[in-house]
Order: structure tokens, then sequence, then C-alpha cells
């Protein structure tokens, strides 16, 4: 009986070392775990005239989320997209998009894909983080193995939640993002919150 209690200790402390984050890992600040406040952060590669990211709302002053210095008389006459990046239901502020301009030209960015390229290079954590909520990982201020990170020379490295459906079940995952190229890789860290 003794050797079984042995065992069970080992391996329930074993099992519990394994979902603790690593000592040199900061807390992600609560105020970026509200993908809104991320757009100010983004330093995008190429060169824009001005860029602005919006919900689909149809009260221009609601719709506006996060605007770089735009012209004083600049109007952009283009329909709005009827899909964009972060699609959480159907109808008005569902979702986002972006517009950039580009010699003159206006641009829309409004795929989890097309996002991630505007970004490119990744040169923050706000940027890094968006770039994990384009594969639906979260910030959850809640839980250290779900805001955590690191950044290191050719990686951002981050503990993030991932939310199993409507559930309220949610997994951590240790997620890298590649700071020259943005790929991103993940690997579960299992479930912590039922």
């Amino acid at each position: 009986m003794k050797i079984v209690f042995v065992v069970l200790l080992f391996v329930s402390e074993f099992l519990f070392s394994q979902n603790n984050v690593p000592e040199d890992f900061k807390k992600i600040p609560e105020i970026l775990d509200n993908t809104d406040l991320l757009y100010p952060f983004i330093v995008p590669d190429k060169k824009y005239e001005y860029w602005s990211v919006f919900r689909n709302n149809p009260d221009p002053d609601k719709a506006l989320i996060y605007e770089s210095q735009m012209p004083k008389y600049m109007t952009i006459n283009d329909p709005a997209p009827e899909k964009g990046f972060f699609q959480k239901c159907l109808g008005e502020d569902c979702f986002s998009y972006l517009i950039a301009c580009e010699k003159s030209q206006s641009r829309y960015f409004s795929t989890e894909k097309q996002l991630r390229d505007f970004i490119g290079t990744v040169d923050n954590l706000p940027e890094a983080i968006l770039i994990a909520n384009t594969y639906g990982y979260q910030v959850d201020t809640t839980n250290p193995l779900s805001s955590a990170y690191t950044i290191e020379d050719r990686h951002v490295v981050m503990y993030l939640s991932k939310p199993k459906g409507n559930t309220g079940t949610k997994e951590s995952f240790l997620v890298k993002v590649n700071r020259k190229t943005g790929k991103l890789e993940s690997k579960s860290k299992g479930i912590y919150q039922k």
C-alpha cells in the first residue's frame, strides 16, 4: 500500500509540474486580452499612407476601431466587404476588416490571412497575440496557463487558451510565433478549465 501511495504521489507531482509556466515567462498584461486594443501596436511591413480598422456597423462612429494618421480630405467610395476577420456572428458588429491606402489606392484586408500578411514581421507582443487570435487562440488572464509570454530572438512564445466549442472548457497551448515569418506553431498543454 505504501508503494502505491508513493507511486501516486510521484505521478501526481509529475503531472502537476507539467502544467506550470516556466519562471522566465512574464504575465501578459490584462489590457491585451481585448483584440480591439491590439491594433494600435501594429507596425506594418509596407509603407501605407494611412490605414484603419473597422467593424461592420452602418454607423461610422461605431464602425471605427482604430485609425492611423489619415489625411484630412480622404474619402473611401468602395463598399465595405461582406465578410471579415474574427467573424463572430451574422449581422452588424460581427466581424472586422482593415482598409489601407497605398499609392492613393484603397486596399481591403478582410481575412485572417490578409491580416497576418498586413502585419508581416512580428515587432512586438500585441502583434504576436493578434496573429495567434487569427488561429483561434486567446489570452485568458484568469489563468497563467493562458496568459504568459517570453520574447526570444526568433520567436514570441506564449501560453494561450483555446475554447472547446460552447462547453466552457478551455485548453492551454504553448504557442510559438516566428518573428520574421509570422508562422505559428502550437502544442497542447492540456485542459485547465471545464
